[in-house]
């Protein structure tokens, strides 16, 4: 009877506790703290998504709408930036959302984290080989 009971009460307790070990999504406009973007975050079925929102610069010098021109792929070299993906199988550690992220500043893609600092602020990092790495915070806006 006693072992009915903790397993009742064990069931009950990790149906209790799933709310608590989900992955915080941190859904919403994000400006990073340069100022240079937006970027839009959303839960895609258990990883991250992000897209490129905005641009403080949208266009390029002849003033038309910037391109993914430094990609490595030449067939999407023309495709526009605003709206472009830039995370890609960002999951939840229990810390942190752990990835890639795309840099369409020069075409490349690091392994990267983003850390939740406070409800409002996000660290993101990004290395190359985990040794050269360039840390950039963003603060929700919506």
């Amino acid at each position: 009877m006693n072992t009915i009971r903790f397993a009742a009460a064990a069931a009950a307790l990790t149906l209790l506790a799933q709310p608590a070990l989900a992955a915080p999504v941190p859904s919403g406009l994000w400006r990073l703290d340069s100022g240079k973007a937006q970027v839009r975050i959303s839960d895609c079925g258990g990883s991250l998504c992000a897209t490129l929102a905005s641009l403080r610069k949208p266009n390029d010098k002849s003033g038309l709408p910037k391109r993914d021109k430094r990609n490595p792929n030449p067939a999407l070299r023309d495709r526009p930036v605003i709206g472009l993906s830039l995370v890609s199988g960002m999951r939840f550690d229990g810390a942190e959302w752990t990835g890639r992220f795309y840099n369409p500043d020069d075409g490349r893609t690091y392994a990267g984290r983003i850390t939740p600092d406070g409800s409002d602020r996000l660290k993101l990092k990004g290395c190359v080989l985990g040794l050269v790495c360039k840390t950039q915070a963003m603060t929700r806006i919506d």
